[in-house]
């Protein structure tokens, strides 16, 4: 199934616009400010449920306005499927409300039923030279979609972290602080097995995945397992820092472009082109698991390209319905589209 148009009322800058899409590839084109952002937030508002700023929720609905809606329809072979959000501000708070055709769903089985979507951002690149939080943290996240155990091992575990650490802070006495974290050692020790289990797994899918065109990237998992044996040797640094320092919550993963780590070394090009590496993967661990081809958003990522890479993510996007903003207009003369005769760009 693709997304065939969506229908904005009162969302971000947008009072009441509908826009429709190309099943394939899709320009969004204007100049900054414009809503080209905003325009790719209402999808992944729409199939996801959440937008994909640090903004308060409240923020997506129009300043000014107490109800805003973004619906859409998704076409596939011979059937299609009505689907929309209403956002509400009332004296309890938020409320959110999901549809399918028209009736009300809980936000679990709405989800079921829409398509995935992967965001491509100029912000990620935080993803590949940012610290190693950032990418424990996107790992994390897209762990804790594809798999909702996955999500309740990870809260269980920073749960448990965190009072492992209060012990650490406040008990001061060797014996009874022994004693006390013996419980949450185990806790963690279990939750976060788990986790190191499935980020291992995902490193491998990773690097059965290596190429982009000629191009060889892979990852290297520099595991910190929680276990007895790294506890009692880091048991006196651990009271003396009084935090705790074994365990997946320390992980790290470095990117190589052929033998260049690209994490340390990497030019601005090759840098993004290992983060549109991670997502085509994620494009296709979405395809594996749920049967269908997510949707592709791209937001202004082409004017950190050079132009050899930027053919190349052309090359790749085809395979997946794509929505790429832009202020490039002659960026359109890369691609050779299949169909000449649709329109593949919108003007904001």
């Amino acid at each position: 199934m693709h997304l065939r148009q969506i229908i904005f009322n009162n969302f971000r800058n947008f009072v009441h616009k509908t826009v429709k899409f190309n099943s394939q590839l899709t320009f969004v084109i204007g100049k900054n400010s414009h809503g080209k952002t905003n325009l790719l937030e209402g999808i992944n508002f729409l199939l996801k449920g959440v937008g994909f700023r640090d903004s308060k929720e409240e923020e997506l609905i129009k300043l000014g306005s107490k109800e805003s809606s973004v619906k859409g329809e998704l076409a596939g072979i011979n059937q299609s499927l009505n689907i929309g959000i209403n956002l509400n501000i009332k004296s309890s708070g938020l409320e959110k409300s999901y549809f399918l055709d028209r009736t009300k769903k809980n936000r679990s089985l709405y989800l079921k039923e829409v398509i995935a979507t992967v965001l491509f951002s100029p912000e990620q690149i935080e993803i590949i030279i940012g610290p190693p939080n950032n990418r424990r943290l996107y790992f994390d996240i897209f762990l804790s979609i594809t798999n909702p155990l996955y999500k309740s091992k990870l809260n269980n575990y920073q749960q448990a972290l965190k009072k492992r650490n209060r012990l650490l802070e406040t008990v001061h006495d060797e014996i009874k602080l022994k004693e006390e974290l013996e419980f949450w050692n185990r806790y963690l020790q279990e939750n976060g097995s788990y986790i190191t289990e499935k980020r291992s797994e995902y490193i491998k899918y990773l690097n059965y995945h290596k190429d982009i065109n000629s191009k060889i990237f892979s990852i290297i998992y520099k595991k910190n397992e929680f276990s007895r044996i790294k506890l009692e040797e880091s048991f006196s640094e651990e009271k003396r820092l009084r935090r705790t320092i074994v365990g997946p919550h320390r992980d790290d993963f470095q990117i190589f472009l052929n033998d260049l780590n690209v994490n340390l070394y990497g030019s601005r090009s090759e840098e993004r082109l290992a983060l549109f590496w991670l997502k085509m993967n994620e494009l296709r661990y979405w395809e594996k698991i749920s049967k269908n081809k997510p949707i592709l958003l791209l937001d202004d990522i082409f004017s950190e390209l050079d132009i050899d890479n930027q053919k190349v993510v052309l090359s790749l996007i085809n395979q997946y319905q794509t929505v790429a903003t832009t202020t490039d207009k002659l960026l359109i003369k890369l691609v050779d589209f299949p169909d000449k005769a649709t329109d593949h760009t919108i003007d904001l």
